[in-house]
């Protein structure tokens, strides 16, 4: 998540003001901001593959691949956050006239981190839940930077979420915005150049 900023709890106003005003990204919990660090090689590659392919599948659906300089609000806890990716339907919603906080995605895309066990942890487990909490979101997506695996959770009609990992030579299946994500191509140049996973 990043190293909270040492000063006095914000206003999500006094946030907002601050965020905007930076070329560093923050994420806002409960009155404290973090600043969001830089990503890997790997980090990047495989969100702008995610991104380039959502974009492409996508089409004529009338959804929107988005990249990760768009935040969300997530209102029951206070927090916004910064996604390595999301997708919007239909019409986007936003906190204010600014359109630089999306209220309504109905999938999100995170990358887990390679080099820190606590944001990988941060982002299966409380980034995970306060996605769960948006009525809106109907899948997350989270894509390993170790090695070709994609893990989608899906929001069931009951209120319950199923997980589905896929692999090399896979085809991820993303029924919220109806199209697929083939796992090889989300890791295309990014590994085996790297020599990660191996």
């Amino acid at each position: 998540m990043g190293v909270a900023a040492p000063r006095r709890k914000l206003s999500p106003e006094e946030y907002l003001e601050l965020d905007r005003a930076s070329e560093v990204r923050h994420e806002y919990a409960g009155g404290e901001i973090f600043a969001m660090s830089g990503g890997t090689f790997e980090h990047s590659a495989i969100a702008a593959n995610i991104g380039r392919l959502l974009g492409n599948a996508l089409g004529e659906r009338g959804c929107t691949a988005l990249n990760s300089e768009l935040r969300i609000k997530i209102p029951s806890a206070d927090r916004y956050v910064y996604p390595d990716g999301s997708v919007v339907c239909g019409r986007p919603e936003f906190e204010d006239e600014r359109r630089d906080t999306l209220l309504n995605p109905v999938l999100v895309i995170e990358v887990l981190s390679a080099t820190s066990d606590s944001s990988e942890a941060y982002d299966r487990g409380d980034k995970f839940a306060l996605y769960q909490t948006v009525a809106s979101i109907r899948e997350v997506v989270l894509a390993s930077q170790k090695a070709p695996r994609v893990e989608v959770f899906a929001r069931q009609a009951d209120g319950s979420w199923v997980l589905r990992v896929y692999g090399p030579g896979d085809r991820a299946a993303l029924s919220s915005v109806g199209c697929d994500l083939v796992v090889d191509e989300v890791y295309r140049g990014v590994l085996a150049a790297t020599g990660a996973g191996r």
